[in-house]
């Protein structure tokens, strides 16, 4: 019964330290839908692959969200036709380089600048890099899930104008307003557009400077409240694993493991995995593995947790499909074991 009551109270911990961060996500994700130019945006992006990582390895600065508001901010930049290597380092990157995040980890670990510099510039380092691998797939459709694929073909420039024109005689036909509810994506006929999309089947981005302020608003709210549902109960999923996993781990041997230059890593790894922290507090946690834990695990603890949790699992399958989800588990893993590794064999 005991384990019941833990594993209860860490899961509501984690829902409640993470809902507010998803919900400004989600809230940014729909201001940037209906208050921002979508092809000025994406027009603005470099094409350069190592240039557009960058940029958005870096952009989480401008708008700081965590590893639980990043998702959805990320899957609009990606339906915006922002490059993939823009939103892949936004996706992987800004849940640690912002403002907030690097705040916490100083007032954490004040006594060790070192470790604050060293998980922004890892984080950079490790979000460009796999950013850039992603660059080499140059049609996403095999990755993503299939109703952001259906979009992305809607939106290439050599279909555009077929499609929209096939798409307004089936609504003549079917007598159907162009503005339909949010969330429906595209149905299994591919004719549904979602609500964020109706602006689009006229040949222009959902923003409109010819709509009122009040009618942008209220369409803010509505997709702010379709994309709150629908990450909101992945989000509780992941939580509810996570609260599992930590009470039926044995901490002991996690903290046995703790001396050793690449069990340390290795363990602190798999606890950033599992205990889906919030980045804006996961400083304080790591703090307290500090007088059992090498520094180098420490940071790999503080560099891996904000790019990939089990929460962030079950949020990223609202964008990729699992294979392309192992790969984005898999390159940041090894990036930060090989790094820390160093640190702490050689400089720690």
């Amino acid at each position: 019964m005991n384990q019941f009551h833990n594993g209860m109270t860490l899961f509501l911990s984690l829902l409640v330290e993470a809902m507010p961060f998803l919900l400004l996500g989600v809230l940014f994700s729909s201001l940037l839908l209906f208050f921002v130019d979508e092809r000025k945006l994406a027009e603005k992006m470099p094409k350069n692959p190592l240039m557009g990582a960058l940029i958005g390895s870096t952009i989480g600065f401008l708008f700081p969200v965590c590893e639980c508001g990043n998702v959805p901010v990320a899957r609009r930049l990606l339906m915006q036709g922002v490059p993939a290597p823009v939103a892949i380092g936004f996706l992987l990157a800004a849940p640690t380089i912002n403002p907030i995040v690097i705040w916490a980890t100083w007032t954490a670990f004040r006594d060790q600048p070192e470790i604050v510099i060293l998980r922004v510039v890892f984080s950079l380092l490790i979000a460009t890099i796999v950013a850039v691998v992603f660059s080499f797939q140059k049609d996403l459709t095999p990755i993503v899930q299939p109703a952001i694929a259906r979009y992305l073909k809607f939106h290439r420039p050599a279909e555009h104008k077929h499609r929209f024109q096939s798409y307004q005689k089936k609504q003549q036909q079917a007598d159907t307003p162009s503005l339909l509810q949010s969330g429906t994506y595209f149905l299994g006929t591919g004719q549904a557009m979602r609500l964020e999309t109706a602006a689009t089947a006229v040949a222009s981005p959902a923003f409109s400077d010819g709509k009122p302020l009040g009618a942008k608003l209220r369409l803010v709210l509505e997709n702010t409240v379709q994309e709150l549902r629908e990450l909101g109960g992945m989000l509780t999923l992941g939580s509810a694993v996570a609260a599992a996993i930590q009470v039926l781990a044995p901490r002991e041997l996690i903290l046995s493991l703790g001396a050793g230059p690449i069990t340390s890593v290795t363990a602190m790894l798999v606890l950033a995995a599992v205990v889906s922290i919030c980045s804006t507090v996961d400083s304080f946690f790591a703090l307290s593995f500090a007088s059992t834990f090498t520094s180098g695990s420490l940071l790999a603890f503080l560099v891996f947790g904000p790019m990939f949790d089990l929460k962030s699992i079950v949020l990223m399958l609202a964008i990729f499909k699992p294979r392309a989800i192992f790969y984005l588990f898999a390159l940041p893993a090894l990036l930060t074991f090989l790094l820390t590794l160093v640190l702490n064999l050689y400089f720690f």
